[in-house]
């Protein structure tokens, strides 16, 4: 039975095992609650304070999640690259999150806590109807929200893998998509489709749009580290490694672009990219046995499936049997499961023994 390691070896190596990542997480999750409930003692002062709404718990609960999101980030995003360095050889020749790659992160992890406190708040008060907190309560209540936050941030940024990055793709793109739908200010937008939620100029299309945008950011990292795993030994691996790199940039460039042309002012750019980007992807998946001959048949099949099934909606779309709005939503349902089932498939595929360290190694940098 091994002992528990010594604090003062958690503070010089604050990444280096998983019980160190722990600690370190629980520490600053610390940190932030002492800070959260000071702060709120001082905002909270000589009030009863309502549960949602302006001046409640759960604004002061999200603004300062994003916040200590932020920071918390950047901290595990810089702990982690020192360890990297620390263990870096000098043949290493390993991918490395670029500037915009941790913007892009720093940003999503930071609107999740953000629209997620807002939208937890909202289930409470509901629930508790016309009820208040004291204000130490309130205090305390918001800076446990803010330890939570600080605690599962700085663990998703120092165990940083593409299953982790393909989970905060998910849960980024669904709260932000459905805090816009929420948030509407017409009620029938689902009527015309998708892209009306960017149509407006109030919040609603502000988080729909950015949603985008960030999302797309997030696919280009994912294709930088989803790749990782796949064999490249010989020309035909490293082309086809190269050419569905490339679909999933453009994938993800494509979609930003989505969120920069609202359509209701550049309606052909915001149309054309909408549509490249599934034709990107059918592509992709029609070529995928070629390209990765390393891939579980499996997935290759899944992937005719996917695209067989658009094809089936853009029928029912012609013949009007769907609106556009669930033909958009069901086709970028299956894209985006399908990029996240390509992460956990990738790392299934056998790569040479001498490679599987630095892909390993490249997953965590």
């Amino acid at each position: 039975m091994s002992d528990p390691t010594p604090l003062p070896r958690i503070f010089r190596r604050p990444v280096d095992s998983t019980e160190s990542r722990e600690s370190t997480a629980l520490l600053t999750g610390a940190g932030a609650f002492v800070i959260g409930t000071l702060v709120g003692l001082i905002v909270f002062q000589g009030r009863d304070v309502p549960i949602a709404g302006r001046g409640s718990v759960g604004d002061f609960a999200a603004l300062g999640g994003a916040a200590v999101a932020l920071v918390a980030f950047l901290l595990g995003c810089a702990l982690r690259r020192s360890q990297v360095r620390r263990e870096a050889r000098a043949d290493d020749a390993r991918p490395r999150l670029r500037w915009f790659d941790i913007a892009a992160l720093t940003l999503a992890h930071a609107v999740i806590a953000l629209l997620g406190w807002i939208a937890a708040a909202s289930v409470v008060s509901r629930s508790f109807i016309g009820a208040t907190a004291y204000p130490a309560s309130a205090a305390v209540l918001a800076g446990v929200a803010l330890a939570v936050t600080a605690y599962l941030v700085f663990l998703s940024a120092v165990n940083l893998t593409p299953m982790m990055l393909s989970l905060v793709l998910a849960v980024f793109l669904a709260v932000g998509v459905f805090a816009s739908m929420l948030s509407a200010t017409d009620p029938l937008w689902w009527q015309d489709n998708l892209s009306a939620l960017g149509m407006s100029d109030d919040v609603s299309s502000l988080t729909f749009n950015l949603t985008l945008i960030v999302a797309g950011a997030m696919v280009t990292t994912i294709a930088h580290y989803a790749t990782a795993y796949l064999p490249h030994s010989t020309p035909r691996e490293v082309r086809g490694r190269r050419r569905v790199r490339t679909a999933l940039v453009l994938i993800g460039v494509l979609l930003a672009c989505v969120g920069i042309f609202p359509v209701d002012d550049f309606f052909w750019l915001h149309t054309t990219a909408a549509s490249g980007m599934v034709v990107v992807y059918v592509v992709m998946v029609a070529r995928l046995r070629r390209l990765l001959p390393s891939m579980p048949r499996v997935f290759v099949l899944l992937g005719y499936v996917y695209v067989a099934v658009i094809v089936v909606l853009v029928v029912f779309f012609v013949t009007g049997y769907y609106n556009l709005t669930a033909v958009e939503l069901v086709a970028a349902v299956l894209i985006f499961s399908w990029i996240i089932v390509f992460l956990r498939n990738t790392g299934a595929v056998e790569t040479p023994r001498d490679e599987v360290v630095p892909n390993l190694r490249a997953l965590n940098n």
